[in-house]
């Protein structure tokens, strides 16, 4: 019964977020000539960034549970280039944003969070690209630039 709470609150705050895209949306095409309509139609059915804090919708298989992946060994990392760890950096920070404001709506319902196990996860693998990049900069022969990269490191 809970996990059939926390899709439809989760639900019930995403169409939320949706209405006022749509509501702000059709304002604009009341106001606007036929181009601005086409430009409305368009914004109402372009993305709402306020969907990236929340989980996409499973099937409904509530009989097999769902397994999660594991996190990024350093050894792993050691192997991807500056930009590659920048753009994973980024990726596991949205995915610990979207946790993070799952557990926080289900917590003000007096709700259980599925699969915990994932936070933890997320946050170790941030803490390995961290430590990977401090190993580079560690590694450079030039002591400014040295300083620079670790001044970025310790920024994120």
């Amino acid at each position: 019964m809970s996990m059939f709470r926390t899709r439809f609150f989760g639900r019930t705050l995403l169409a939320a977020a949706k209405s006022e895209v749509s509501a702000a949306g059709a304002a604009a095409k009341s106001e606007s000539s036929a181009a601005g309509a086409a430009a409305a139609a368009s914004a109402r059915t372009s993305y709402n960034p306020l969907e990236e804090f929340f989980e996409a919708d499973r099937s409904h298989d509530d009989d097999k549970p769902v397994v999660y992946g594991r996190s990024w060994k350093a050894s792993e990392l050691r192997l991807k280039s500056w930009d590659d760890l920048n753009k994973l950096w980024y990726v596991l920070l949205k995915e610990k944003n979207m946790l993070m404001t799952q557990c926080q709506m289900l917590h003000a319902l007096n709700l259980r969070f599925p699969n915990p196990e994932r936070l933890p996860k997320v946050r170790k693998s941030m803490c390995q690209i961290k430590h990977v990049l401090t190993e580079r900069a560690i590694e450079d022969p030039d002591p400014r630039r040295s300083a620079e990269m670790k001044r970025m490191i310790n920024a994120l």
